[in-house]
C-alpha cells in the first residue's frame, strides 16, 4: 500500500487558500499537527509530516496575498 507521498498531488483553487494538511478528505488515521502550506509563492508545497504534494490551480500567482 502506498504512502501519501506516493499519491498524486491535491490539487486546490484560490478559493481553498490558505492550504493546510492533514486535509479534510483525509481519514483519521492519517492525521498528524495541523500545518499549513504556502502555495502561492511556487505554486506548490508539500507537507513536512506526510509528504503530501499540493499543487496551485494556475501555478504561482505574482502578487497575490
Amino acid at each position: 500500500m502506498g504512502t501519501p507521498s506516493d499519491a498524486q498531488p491535491v490539487s486546490v483553487g484560490p478559493a481553498d487558500l490558505p492550504v493546510f494538511c492533514p486535509n479534510p478528505a483525509m481519514p483519521l488515521w492519517s492525521s498528524h499537527p495541523r500545518v499549513f502550506l504556502d502555495v502561492s509563492q511556487t505554486g506548490a508545497a508539500r507537507c513536512p509530516y506526510c509528504g503530501t504534494e499540493y499543487r496551485l490551480e494556475g501555478g504561482a500567482r505574482a502578487g497575490h496575498h
